[in-house]
């Protein structure tokens, strides 16, 4: 990579690319100095005005054009809050600027736009970190770490289920939500990291039969959908998601069964431990509920914190990513296979040339 630290940090310059509302978390959290090593240094949304509302907030820089940023801040990391069907054009021109790069998620909305992405970081000898913020949830570190030590024995069945709920306004309130060129529905957008979380719980998958339907929203992309699929080691697994939620939010749940234990994560993303049950009981069991019920109460955000913390840690140590190109590509893979196998009405096999899907079309 571009360098490694030794002796005293480097404090990392970050800019931001995309005012939009997910910019307001990242942004408070660089911007009041909640991570330490890093901080918030100049901000670009094509929207002039969008950009001048954080960089007024937070004095730093504001542009409405990315080679005027780039040209005239210093900036170690660039963080992209475009929408999804943005990411890869935006990743491979800051690239060529020599930055290391943070792509929210999903990273791209095509299996070849990620390949570009990746590509185009490797050549520039930059990194490229994909945000799963829920991967460092409490709860999920402790299913993380029983599933490495072997607690569940043979896996059984994985399961995901996104309840939630948005209203017509919110797809209303900008042109790109719900679209299928730059957005995608609820199995690319709102189950996006709940489906990182399951692939990484569960292993590789073989295969994948959907179903969605537009139950609520008027979107191009579907609102609500199904997913059965079956895992290389045997295991079955299921995703439930909708934003057809009424009244409000209830639940964006994993659980994890094995021939040893079950352990159901709850909450509203992955962030409460509701049940954790092993056969061979062991005395750390016993403070699970006290040590790893659910995230700290953070203002800005638990799990975003300790992402941006690994995120600094990686760069300062020129130590590994949790989640790169390539594992972030993972679950985009997946999300591609759900996508054809709705349009196909076909059971789809990962390990195939199953072709492209809608996902990121005109």
């Amino acid at each position: 990579m571009k360098y490694t630290c030794l002796g005293e940090k480097k404090l990392l310059n970050f800019g931001l690319l995309g005012c939009g509302k997910i910019s307001v978390r990242h942004s408070n959290l660089l911007g009041h100095g909640e991570i330490e090593g890093a901080k918030l240094s100049a901000v670009c949304d094509k929207n002039l005005e969008s950009a001048k509302k954080i960089g007024e907030k937070f004095n730093v820089p504001f542009f409405n054009d990315i080679s005027e940023m780039m040209n005239s801040c210093k900036l170690d990391v660039v963080v992209v809050l475009t929408p999804s069907g943005m990411h890869a054009k935006n990743t491979i021109e800051l690239s060529k600027y020599g930055c290391d790069i943070l792509v929210e998620k999903p990273m791209a909305l095509t299996l070849d736009d990620a390949d570009q992405m990746i590509n185009a970081c490797n050549e520039a000898n930059v990194r490229l970190f994909i945000v799963k913020q829920n991967r460092f949830n409490l709860p999920i570190t402790a299913l993380r770490d029983a599933l490495d030590s072997g607690r569940f024995g043979k896996l059984s069945l994985g399961t995901i289920r996104v309840r939630w709920c948005r209203h017509q306004p919110y797809y209303d309130a900008d042109s790109w939500r719900g679209t299928w060129a730059f957005d995608g529905g609820v199995i690319a957008n709102q189950a996006s990291h709940h489906i990182d979380l399951l692939e990484w719980m569960m292993g590789d998958i073989e295969s994948v039969f959907a179903k969605s339907i537009n139950a609520l929203a008027k979107i191009e992309a579907e609102d609500t959908a199904i997913a059965t699929i079956k895992f290389k080691n045997g295991a079955l697994g299921l995703i439930e998601a909708t934003t057809a939620t009424r009244p409000i939010d209830l639940e964006g749940s994993l659980s994890i069964l094995g021939e040893s234990g079950t352990v159901e994560v709850s909450g509203f993303a992955a962030n409460r431990m509701q049940t954790w049950q092993f056969e061979n009981e062991q005395e750390s069991d016993k403070y699970i509920f006290e040590e790893f019920l659910e995230n700290p109460q953070h203002k800005f955000g638990y799990a975003h914190k300790k992402y941006y913390e690994h995120v600094v840690d990686c760069i300062q140590k020129d130590s590994s990513l949790l989640v790169d190109g390539i594992e972030g590509k993972k679950s985009l893979k997946l999300i591609n296979a759900i996508y054809k196998s709705i349009e196909t009405n076909k059971e789809i096999f990962l390990d195939s040339d199953f072709g492209s899907s809608r996902l990121g079309k005109t």
